[in-house]
């Protein structure tokens, strides 16, 4: 794996949806016990989103620093997520493309609405 993930990366992945495949937000933690990277994908969707659903609208300025500055408005959902691994996943690829980052106060707010939704979060496990 020639790619390191950082918080707040902005790539293009088949995010597991009925209706819509958009662009994730990683958050990567790497483990202790056995070196792998572990990821949550956050959708990045350009949908309002649906009462009852947790999201965080993204900012203009966040948008271009993520590479996503052709979308008027969009939204990163809290409240689902799919769960990868880097070294064993089948959607990743070695030379993965960034879009952009995130800023990390915006990952900051990311992160706090993720933790706020734990509990009512949505996992789509993705190594089966």
């Amino acid at each position: 794996m020639s790619h390191e993930f950082r918080p707040g990366e902005v790539i293009s992945y088949p995010y597991l949806w009925a209706w819509q495949r958009p662009v994730c937000v990683v958050i990567a933690i790497r483990s202790a016990t056995d070196g792998n990277t572990h990821l949550a994908f956050l959708a990045i969707t350009t949908q309002p989103p649906q009462t009852g659903r947790i999201a965080l609208e993204i900012p203009e300025i966040e948008r271009k620093r993520a590479g996503l500055s052709d979308l008027k408005q969009c939204w990163i959902m809290v409240d689902e997520y799919n769960y990868d691994i880097v070294e064993r996943s089948w959607y990743i690829e070695p030379d993965q493309n960034i879009l952009g980052r995130f800023s990390k106060s915006f990952m900051v707010k990311i992160a706090r609405r993720f933790a706020e939704a734990r509990g009512r979060t949505g996992r789509v496990n993705r190594l089966d």
